[in-house]
Formats: structure tokens, C-alpha cells, sequence
């Protein structure tokens, strides 16, 4: 089996950008979303560009059982996963004062908790090997946070000090915990394009033990 990247929350953005760069790096990709019938076109072109294994996968971050069986269907499959991103992320509108608390709970558990479990899962099998790295989708919010976005900056926060709180455990197995902080919106053919933004990714991938950078600032 080849070196495996798993990203979760993968979509036309940063997620899909994220497996063509892996692939290009030579490892076999998992794409996960919730649906996964949606992922395959991503899946295609990788294969077609990088003559990669590239499998697409139904999981929903919210919850545990459906990430463990992702985790568990990827190493049977491809391999235990050396790279997971974890880039899913729920983005509803609303002022602190109207967002009605079980919004609030649900957009907390897919823009953080669902990334705790995935570290959870992803760690036993790095710590073993001792190497790996797992990084966390950020943005401006989580420094910038914005009224009109409550939930997303709260959870965009909490993502950040769980990225930071991560790495303090995992990194002196070797494990290199970090988060992109996205300024900006995604947009091809500039700064912020999403194969662009995926190179930092691979960047930090590389970063060798006692050099491991927790957070990248993507302006």
C-alpha cells in the first residue's frame, strides 16, 4: 500500500486541491464528504493527472461512528492515513443574538468537534510510527471574528486553540499538528486559489521534526 491522505470535508475547494497535491506527492487519496457520489468527478480527474489511487467516501464530520467507520474503511482500503486534513465546516449567517442555540451546537460539532475525533483517530497509528501529520482548515475568523458569522468565528476559534492544544501532545511523538488560517475568499487564478493555497499544505508536510510550524497565516 502507498502513503495514504485522507481529507475530510472535501469538496470544489481547498479539499479537492488538497488530494491533487497529495497525489502528486505520490500518495494514495481518500476523499470524504457526505456525499459521496459528488466527490467522484475530484476523484477522476486525479487519477487521470496523477495515475494515483484516488477512492471517494460518504461521512458525515458530525458524527463519531460515521468517522470511525470512515477511518476504518481508508486503512482497510488504502492504508492508515500518514496525512489528514480535516477541512469540513459549517458557514450559517447569524448575529450572536439570533442564532438559536442548537444551530450553534450543530455548526460547533462540525467545525471542531468532528476535527477532535478525527485526531483522535488518526493519532494511535502515527504515534506508532512515529511520524505523521494532521492539519486543520482555519480562517480570518478565528483572529478577525465577524457578527454577522458568529457560530463560524467561534468555531474557527476553537479550531485554532485545538490545533495549538494538539500539537503540544502529538508533536514529541513526531506528529505534526498545524492549521491554515484562510484571509480571504477562495477564488481561481489568484492569491487565494485553492491549488495555491493546497501547495502550503504539502509545505507543512514536509516540515521536518524540532522545524513543525502550528499555524500558517494565509494572506
Amino acid at each position: 500500500m502507498s502513503q495514504v491522505c485522507l481529507v475530510v470535508g472535501a469538496g470544489p475547494g481547498i479539499g479537492s486541491a488538497v488530494g491533487m497535491a497529495f497525489a502528486k506527492e505520490g500518495y494514495g487519496i481518500a476523499l470524504a464528504a457526505r456525499n459521496a457520489t459528488r466527490l467522484q468527478p475530484y476523484c477522476d480527474e486525479i487519477r487521470r493527472a496523477t495515475k494515483r489511487a484516488a477512492r471517494a467516501y460518504a461521512a458525515d464530520a458530525a458524527d463519531e461512528h460515521s468517522l470511525r467507520a470512515l477511518f476504518e474503511r481508508v486503512t482497510a482500503e488504502l492504508g492508515a492515513p500518514e496525512v489528514v486534513v480535516y477541512n469540513a465546516s459549517n458557514a450559517h449567517k447569524g448575529r450572536p443574538c439570533t442564532v438559536p442555540p442548537q444551530q450553534w451546537i450543530e455548526d460547533f460539532n462540525v467545525n471542531v468537534v468532528g476535527a477532535l475525533i478525527c485526531a483522535q483517530l488518526a493519532a494511535p497509528p502515527m504515534r506508532e510510527q512515529g511520524h505523521g501529520t494532521i492539519i486543520l482548515t482555519g480562517g480570518g475568523f478565528a483572529l478577525e471574528p465577524s457578527a454577522p458569522y458568529a457560530s463560524l468565528s467561534a468555531g474557527k476559534a476553537a479550531l485554532r486553540s485545538l490545533t495549538y492544544s494538539l500539537a503540544q501532545e502529538l508533536g514529541g511523538y513526531g506528529i505534526h499538528v498545524a492549521t491554515v488560517t484562510v484571509y480571504g475568499l477562495l477564488q481561481v487564478g489568484t492569491h487565494f486559489d485553492p491549488n495555491r493555497i493546497a501547495a502550503t499544505y504539502v509545505r507543512l508536510h514536509h516540515q521536518t521534526r524540532g522545524r513543525f510550524e502550528i499555524e500558517v497565516e494565509y494572506k
